[in-house]
This record gives C-alpha cells, structure tokens and sequence, in this order.
C-alpha cells in the first residue's frame, strides 16, 4: 500500500493545496524530507503570491501534478542545519526561489545559471532526486540543499522581500545580462504588476531612463508620481505610440496575457532588444521584417540562478528595493487568487504563513 503524503517523510508539514483544475486551494497534510547533511531546514514566515501559481493550480500549462502545494517566494528563519552546511547557521533570515535542484554539472551549473539546468528541479510541482513531488512554500516548513538558499540583508523587511526571490530576481538577470543596466540607457517595461513595478524599480536604480507602456490609463499616475518612472505609453493610444517609435533601447516584457509584440518591437531603437519575462498561455506571432529590419532581438529570460539572485537582493539591499505588498492570510488566499486573475493587486500578494497555520 503506498505511503500517504504525510507519511512519505519523517518531518511533518502542513500548506494549502489545490487538488484539481478549479485551482481551489484548501490545507493539506504532507511531509518534508529529514535535514540532510548538506540541508537546511527552516520555519517558513512568508511566501510571495505568483501569477505562475495561479497558472498552475488551474493546470493552465497543461504541466501540473495534483496535488500542488505553490509557491517559490519563500523567505524565513533557519531552524536546523545539516553536519556539512557552511552557508548558513540556525537563526539566519533564508530564502529561497524558484529552484531547489540541479544537476551542479553541466555547463549552464559550473556558469552559475541552475536556472537552465536540463535537470531542474522546481521548488513546486517538480520531482526530486528521491523521486518524490517537491511542495512549494505555501507551507508552514521547507528543508533545501543549502546551495539552493540565499540570505535575506538584514535591512530588508522579510515580507516585502519575498516577491524578489522570483519578481525580482526574473527582471534583474536580463536587465544585466543584455547591457540594460547601463546608466542613461532607454528602457520600456510592460505591464506595471508584480515583475512590472519591479523592473521599474531596478532600472531606476541602475540608472536608466525608464518608460512604463500599459493598457491601463488609471495606472498612469501610479507609475509616474509613486514609482518615478519617468514616462508613461498608453498602448491604444495610437498618438503616444507612434510619437515614441524607434526611441528604447530595450524593453522588458512582463505580460502574461496573450498579446501582440509587434508594436513594442517598432518602439526599439536600431539594435534594441526586447526580452519576455511574461508567460502566456498562447504562442506569440512575430513576422519576420518587425526583427531583421532594424537588427532587433527577440530574446527570453528565465528566472537567476543562486549566484545571481544573491547579487540582486543585495542590490536591492543596497538601493533600499523591496516589493509593494498586500499582506494576507491563508483563508483569504482564494479570494486573492480571483483577484490576481483580473490583476487586482498593488502588486503582491504575500502571504504571512506563520501567523495565518
């Protein structure tokens, strides 16, 4: 007879699961693996809301194993670590994202980016080394390879830094990885949700000139007056767009709805670039002369890796960034769920997991 989830390992763990494709989310009992020489176990205080948990609760990418447990903005407190752990001691403040495991051989490991690691292993709805589904950090407790953990500055708050472990992180590596990072530079982001108002925030700190281009007029003085963008597009304001053609040097593009490229690709200037962070449910279509006639790239972006990630919350440490949060509890994180599918949110959700189980 097979093991119940809470049987499968000795640690005894508690989080909030959605069992089909209604993506209702209720508590569940399940176990975590016993603290390996090489671990680090730690109580679990806050966990960042994703668009890509909604996603995947509701199966939308057609990828998820049920029972899923979300969740990979996790930061809290170490409470037990392994004979062979020199990274952390118990009592640091942890977090980690959206990874908890890689091969640590391939070229893209010994680079520093487990992020495109063939062998992966996603925090959620992953299958670990053992063989077991990995749970997310909609759970009171998560054990991890200490490799796979970074350490939160103590000047940053925990909760508003929890959104950086995955919305941070996911703006920040192609901001530096194609040379957007360099003061004076142009750069357009689309969308002002949770990766949105996080890119804005970096560029701005890196120096650039940033322009926020969204469907939505009312978020005009949001962008502008609170998060100091410096210009605002209406994307169907056929005037605003086309007085900004050929003017950004790149753009980051956070949208996961379905939409059209084609016209941020003409706001590039010669040789610009737009990366897409966003992931959208549909294929996106891009005819061939909106690229080859001004040298532009079309590129992707996934997540950090740990070297990265650590680099980029002490940034953030650095340059006093954190995430714009709604605090919430488990049992409204239904209702928080409804309200991040119509993008009702300024702009995370974290969940206080260790008052709220």
């Amino acid at each position: 007879m097979a093991k119940s989830l809470e049987e499968v390992h000795p640690v005894k763990a508690v989080g909030w699961a959605s069992r089909d494709t209604s993506g209702v989310l209720a508590p569940l009992k399940f176990s975590r693996r016993a603290t390996g020489e090489k671990d680090v176990q730690f109580k679990v205080l806050f966990c960042g809301v994703c668009h890509s948990d909604l996603h995947g609760i509701k199966n939308e990418w057609g990828m998820t194993t049920f029972p899923i447990i979300p969740g990979h903005e996790i930061v809290g407190i170490v409470t037990e670590v392994g004979s062979k752990v020199e990274k952390f001691r118990v009592g640091d403040r942890v977090g980690v994202g959206c990874l908890v495991g890689s091969c640590r051989t391939c070229p893209s490991c010994a680079n520093d980016e487990e992020n495109y690691c063939p062998k992966l292993i996603f925090t959620y709805n992953s299958t670990d080394f053992d063989g077991t589904r990995t749970y997310g950090g909609y759970s009171d407790v998560m054990v991890v390879d200490e490799h796979f953990a970074v350490h939160i500055p103590e000047s940053l708050p925990l909760d508003a830094a929890a959104p950086l472990l995955c919305a941070g992180i996911t703006v920040y590596s192609p901001l530096k990885f194609f040379g957007l990072d360099k003061p004076g530079l142009h750069v357009g982001v689309v969308g002002l949700g949770g990766l949105g108002h996080a890119a804005v925030k970096f560029a701005k700190a890196m120096g650039a000139k940033v322009t926020v281009i969204s469907t939505s007029p009312g978020k005009k003085t949001e962008a502008i007056e609170r998060l100091g963008t410096d210009e605002f597009l209406l994307s169907s304001d056929k005037a605003q767009i086309g007085a900004a053609l050929g003017t950004l040097d790149g753009i980051i593009d956070t949208v996961s709805a379905t939409h059209s490229v084609a016209q941020l690709l003409a706001l590039l200037k010669s040789s610009g670039k737009l990366v897409l962070v966003g992931l959208p449910e549909k294929p996106l279509e891009v005819h061939a002369f909106a690229i080859v006639g001004g040298r532009k790239t079309l590129a992707g972006s996934f997540m950090g890796g740990i070297k990265e990630t650590q680099e980029m919350l002490d940034f953030a440490a650095k340059h006093n960034i954190t995430a714009d949060i709604e605090l919430i509890k488990f049992d409204y994180l239904n209702e928080a769920m409804a309200r991040l599918a119509k993008a009702d949110v300024k702009y995370r959700f974290v969940i206080d997991v260790a008052n709220s189980i």
